[in-house]
């Protein structure tokens, strides 16, 4: 039987591309291209060469990943970088160095703490997370959401920055459809407009 993919979870997706653009542009002043197609993944993982995952939880509960060739983790570091005014010499040269680690661990970070709140403008749902630290990574490493490993869709979104270097997003969330309650229609008059009719 053909599993559906939770359109909550698209929706969800789309979101969390937007604000990875978002963040990299004000922190690196550099562009990144979004795939057009998302991809369907059995589990959410931590892969070579970089990569950084945090969980979340509250109203709704989810992994997310995100995984770095060293090649796009070291741009993404050295544009930050030398956008914020850092002399050359104090920029690092090594691409697995602490500090391009440092730096993936704390963008991811600031792209998880801006989707949640993009979350909560728009569907009025919070949630929290842990600290997301980044590790080098020479084996794909498979992570699950502990309460529902049998329960949880995931996909991954395809980034490339503007040399071309390949990164990824992944998120999975736990079996979950936002859905909107029934707004009263417009004819409906409101409790206060009919006691300002009778008094």
């Amino acid at each position: 039987m053909k599993e559906n993919i939770s359109q909550t979870l698209i929706e969800l997706s789309r979101l969390l591309a937007e604000t990875i653009k978002e963040v990299i542009k004000t922190a690196s002043n550099s562009s990144v291209k979004v795939s057009p197609t998302l991809q369907k993944i059995n589990f959410v993982a931590l892969r070579p060469d970089l990569g950084a995952f945090v969980e979340f939880y509250g109203d709704y509960n989810g992994l997310f990943s995100m995984n770095f060739s060293k090649e796009a983790a070291f741009e993404l570091y050295q544009k930050t970088m030398k956008f914020l005014g850092l002399p050359e010499e104090e920029i690092s040269k090594d691409p697995l160095s602490d500090e391009v680690k440092n730096f993936i661990g704390e963008m991811v970070n600031q792209i998880i703490g801006n989707f949640r709140n993009k979350v909560e403008q728009k569907y009025g749902l919070s949630a929290v997370n842990n600290q997301p630290m980044a590790i080098t990574i020479a084996r794909t490493i498979v992570i699950y959401i502990e309460t529902s490993v049998n329960n949880t869709n995931a996909l991954k979104i395809s980034l490339r920055t503007e040399s071309g270097h390949s990164f990824y997003a992944e998120l999975s969330l736990e079996q979950t459809e936002f859905i909107p309650f029934k707004e009263s229609s417009s004819d409906e008059e409101s409790v206060e407009a009919l006691l300002e009719k009778f008094f």
